[in-house]
């Protein structure tokens, strides 16, 4: 069981969970606007411990909860004695009370799904990526709990890998051809290699000036690439040699965020910082832009289709988005549950695009069939706390992190 002080667990996951107004470059990173906190009993545990690790501005801009939703998100984060968990929660919501957001739209439609979810070991973790392992296993990183994980559903049985170097971050997940793990380390500018076998870990030191890995990718060619979201810089890495070579995306604060590969191995990459969406050549890492028609659109995750068309989630603008690289076509629909709906984590599954509306309580799992163009969704049964990335598994699942409620869920799909 983690030790770290409640509040600032409080203000970490807040960070998580906020959508601001802010550049994208403040987001996730415990920064924010000086604030007064009103005076009232609870106060000063807030003010003293919460200031220790994070900006207090993170509470006020967190949207803010019920009673018992301040409540349900402690539990999440850490065991507390019985009595400092009363007086903080009435604190919280007496002065942070849960602000109006956007309803769910639940459509229905002929596709059936089961969604299970189990909580994580470790409280306050937040499960940031998941990864389809083999054997039908599902791992996560456990991002503040600087930890590695793994469940077998079968079995019900969790591991946890602790990252040898503190406050790593473990960010994004991918296998590799011979099973190793390959992860970013996005808060100490590394990639790490775990062996499940063994429990080892290598690191790979990131060059000069690339301080946050985030997104890890492998070509078919067995080469990893990766995006570095505030570092404005995609690379890759020859596992076999470790040598890596990085290039600046041509937009400033561009922040290159999900990657995708196409059939040929030619990466694609959304950039979050701007409207742009950037072919990467393979060889020579040269990139090229394309621009979507809304200067508004901010795509956060990418997916991509089996005939090369890349799908975007438009978190600013409550839009999924579909691009052909070949014609630069771009064709929009609204999300079910509106422009205020955030949609992030994708995934392309059995002919249809699978995403999540992160900003809807509890959040909301969208199907569009690829081809009718209609929409079926679902709610979140553990209700997601901002679900970040979604994965499809070689068995035609969908493996799911839910980051402010320490959870990992597995979507079985049926008709």
């Amino acid at each position: 069981m983690r030790t770290k002080s409640f509040l600032a667990l409080v203000a970490t996951v807040l960070c998580a969970i906020v959508f601001s107004a802010a550049p994208v470059h403040t987001q996730g990173r415990g920064r924010g606007q000086a604030l007064v906190l009103p005076d009232g009993p609870g106060k000063e545990i807030v003010q003293g411990q919460c200031t220790k690790c994070h900006a207090l501005g993170l509470i006020a801009n967190s949207g803010g909860f019920t009673r018992q939703g301040w409540e349900e998100l402690v539990g999440t984060m850490v065991q507390l004695p019985n009595d400092q968990k009363a007086p903080v929660a009435e604190y919280l919501a007496k002065n942070f009370p849960e602000q109006p957001r956007p309803p769910a739209v639940v459509i229905p439609g002929p596709v059936n799904v089961s969604i299970k979810e189990w909580n994580v070991p470790t409280l306050g973790s937040r499960p940031h990526d998941p990864e389809p392992g083999p054997d039908g296993t599902i791992w996560w990183t456990g991002m503040f709990a600087n930890v590695l994980g793994r469940f077998d559903p079968k079995t019900g049985q969790f591991k946890e890998y602790p990252v040898k170097m503190p406050a790593s971050g473990p960010h994004g997940l991918a296998f590799d051809k011979d099973g190793q793990l390959w992860f970013t380390a996005n808060s100490k500018g590394y990639i790490g290699k775990l062996d499940p076998k063994t429990g080892e870990i290598g690191e790979f030191a990131m060059p000069e000036g690339v301080r946050d890995p985030h997104t890890p990718l492998f070509a078919p060619n067995g080469m990893l690439f990766f995006t570095a979201q505030n570092s404005n810089t995609v690379g890759r890495i020859n596992p076999k040699t470790g040598e890596i070579k990085v290039v600046r995306t041509p937009t400033e604060r561009a922040n290159p965020y999900g990657m995708v590969f196409t059939t040929k191995g030619v990466p694609f990459v959304c950039d979050f910082g701007t409207n742009k969406i950037i072919r990467i050549d393979p060889d020579t890492l040269a990139i090229k832009e394309y621009g979507l028609p809304s200067p508004e659109s901010r795509p956060r995750r990418i997916a991509i289709s089996p005939d090369d068309i890349i799908w975007y989630a438009d978190y600013s603008r409550g839009y999924l988005g579909r691009l052909d690289p070949n014609t630069g076509k771009v064709t929009e629909w609204p999300s079910p549950s509106g422009p205020k709906s955030q949609p992030y984590g994708i995934t392309y599954l059995s002919g249809a695009i699978w995403y999540v509306e992160s900003a809807i309580k509890p959040n909301v799992l969208v199907r569009f069939d690829i081809k009718s163009e209609k929409f079926q969704s679902w709610i979140i049964p553990g209700g997601g706390g901002v679900v970040r990335n979604i994965k499809s598994t070689s068995d035609g699942k969908i493996v799911m992190a839910e980051s402010g409620v320490n959870k990992i869920a597995l979507v079985e799909v049926r008709r």
